[in-house]
């Protein structure tokens, strides 16, 4: 008999922005909801111009010391989902993309990115591009970023708008949390719950030291409630759910949190990882987690 351990890294790990922009360029980017949860600014715009003259700072990362040179972009915004408010235009700093050395890189021949997969662009932002934008603010320059690889999305399609829909359904909880999660309506609570942890269990934007500080007691019984009062179920990886939450957690034997081991029986169908963990987890919650308090990660730099 086979068994497996169901890690809780399986569940989802804790939403990280990645410090290295040299790690950065080959990950995937992250979901939408993830990005709307982990950038302090979130609106819709249009670029109406880019600047002429370009300016010189630091890659917004901790602990960065060498120069870039940024091109600066005018948005008109549209709707002010976070961070923006009172505001009608914010400046954008992007660094254009290199142009192609043929000598480094001929026509036709080809460099194969590390590990064999793709490197993202940082994208060029352009006059009269209309985007969903996720944004922070530069630590020393006067513009805001396109932080980690949370990149804008364009809202003149079907897709982009739908996905505008979704991101406005999470801003709302960040908003005002407690109206979810004292909804009458289980999967809204759930839902409420699952942003929340995400918010909550999210590494500074631009990375750097952290620690963990305990959320508010009756905050935290709501969203551990809320988590255990919907389906869990594996989803895409960072989109926030009740599983991924859990995951996102961290719970360790010092909380009381028991590993359960899940055995895979041959010719048996497999063993449902989630509805094992959810059991465990609710049961959990009854007995040596009943005071557990969710930790928020903050940023030493910021106190």
């Amino acid at each position: 008999m086979r068994r497996y351990l169901l890690a809780a890294a399986i569940a989802g790990a804790a939403i990280t922005a990645v410090p290295d922009p040299a790690v950065a360029l080959m990950i995937a980017p992250p979901q939408p909801g993830q990005m709307a949860i982990t950038s302090p600014v979130v609106l819709t715009g249009k670029v109406t111009a880019i600047e002429k003259d370009t300016v010189d700072a630091t890659l917004p990362y901790a602990g960065a010391k060498d120069k870039q040179t940024y091109r600066v972009a005018v948005v008109k915004i549209d709707t002010a989902m976070a961070g923006a408010d009172n505001l009608t235009h914010i400046k954008i700093g992007f660094i254009p993309p290199a142009k192609p050395d043929p000598n480094l890189n001929p026509p036709g021949g080809g460099i194969r990115p590390p590990l064999g997969r793709p490197r993202f662009q940082a994208p060029e932002l352009k006059v009269g591009q209309e985007a969903l934008f996720f944004l922070a603010k530069h630590p020393t320059a006067d513009f805001y970023v396109i932080a980690g690889m949370n990149v804008p999305i364009d809202v003149t399609t079907a897709e982009g708008k739908k996905t505008l829909e979704e991101v406005k359904k999470v801003t709302a909880v960040l908003a005002d949390p407690m109206k979810g999660l004292k909804s009458d309506k289980a999967d809204v609570r759930a839902e409420a719950a699952a942003v929340m942890v995400t918010k909550y269990r999210a590494y500074p934007t631009f990375g750097g030291e952290t620690e963990q500080v305990a959320i508010g007691a009756d905050e935290s019984k709501l969203i551990l409630k809320a988590l255990t009062e919907s389906e869990w179920k594996a989803g895409r990886f960072g989109a926030p759910n009740a599983f991924n939450a859990f995951g996102q957690l961290g719970l360790t034997a010092k909380d009381g949190w028991v590993q359960p081991v899940i055995a895979a029986v041959p010719g048996q169908p497999a063993p449902d990882y989630a509805g094992v963990m959810k059991d465990a987890f609710t049961k959990w919650l009854a007995g040596p987690g009943k005071d557990y308090r969710i930790k928020k990660v903050v940023s030493k730099a910021a106190k």
